[in-house]
């Protein structure tokens, strides 16, 4: 089983040249250079260049690199795409997919890229949330492979109130994790807004593991740390994940649906999930 550990995923403006290189030096899973929401109108064309130089010049190490182009209902998503798809990033983050349809439209756009570049897709508008499974779907005949929750555009477009607890946001977020797992896909949640709010940040980390998300989008380098904790497994599920493998690795347990592990009772499924946690936890450890 081949996981990459994508717990924590910075937002850094490709405008910014100091914030790509310190991006090189932090301990976070991936680095998205944005060219849409942290960027001025008028820095557009100058954090387009900066992301292909960075994707160019590499020294990103084992962080992924993803650059978030505008969308293509701008002056600039025609451009941004172009230029990504010749950069050749591990993946291209488009904005506000409504639906397959949406998708396959990116997709044409980043045909040209290498074959590892793949597509993200943000989800973040009222729309999507009733196309879900169209858009998870697309993911057969796409290079989609992730999607990435917009949550502040979610509470833009349906006039919600976004607290640490997201309750307005529980039918989208668990929807949307729901759709992602069907169809095989990586899903990051949303960003935190509090960069002085360590309490708040941790807590919606915490739920975000509930949730079911793989990871966490960042806007602060502060935040990389408490989400890699978060989303890393506990020593206690490593450690039970490794007795239900070597419980249902047993001859005499070869071809039983139930066992009792550590006064536990582990079905087949929690074989799967052992193996998945052993496989993260690898993943992270050689990382």
């Amino acid at each position: 089983m081949t996981v990459r550990p994508r717990r924590s995923v910075l937002y850094m403006p490709a405008s910014n040249q100091k914030a790509i290189d310190k991006a090189r030096t932090l301990p976070c899973d991936a680095v998205i250079l944005d060219l849409e929401d942290a960027v001025a109108p008028e820095a557009k064309d100058v954090a387009r260049a900066q992301a292909v130089e960075a994707v160019k010049a590499g020294g990103f190490g084992r962080r992924e690199v993803i650059i978030r182009v505008n969308g293509l209902d701008t002056p600039w998503g025609a451009a941004d795409l172009a230029a990504a798809a010749l950069a050749g990033p591990d993946a291209v983050l488009v904005p506000k997919i409504n639906d397959g349809a949406d998708v396959a439209r990116y997709d044409a756009r980043i045909d040209s890229a290498p074959a590892h570049t793949r597509l993200w897709t943000m989800i973040e508008t009222a729309k999507v949330l009733f196309h879900l499974e169209d858009v998870a779907a697309s993911s057969a005949t796409s290079r989609m492979t992730c999607w990435v929750m917009g949550t502040n555009d979610l509470v833009k477009e349906t006039g919600a109130r976004l607290t640490v607890r997201r309750d307005a946001l529980f039918a989208p977020l668990s929807l949307s994790v729901a759709a992602a797992k069907a169809y095989g896909l990586t899903i990051l949640d949303g960003v935190f807004n509090g960069l002085e709010d360590v309490e708040g940040f941790t807590a919606q980390c915490l739920q975000g593991v509930e949730f079911g998300f793989d990871g966490k989008t960042l806007i602060h380098p502060s935040q990389v740390e408490p989400a890699n904790t978060a989303f890393s497994p506990t020593e206690d599920e490593i450690a039970f994940a490794r007795a239900v493998i070597a419980a249902f690795a047993l001859p005499e347990n070869q071809d039983r649906g139930a066992i009792r592990v550590d006064g536990k009772m582990a079905e087949r499924l929690h074989l799967a999930q052992a193996e998945k946690t052993v496989a993260v936890a690898d993943a992270i450890a050689n990382s």
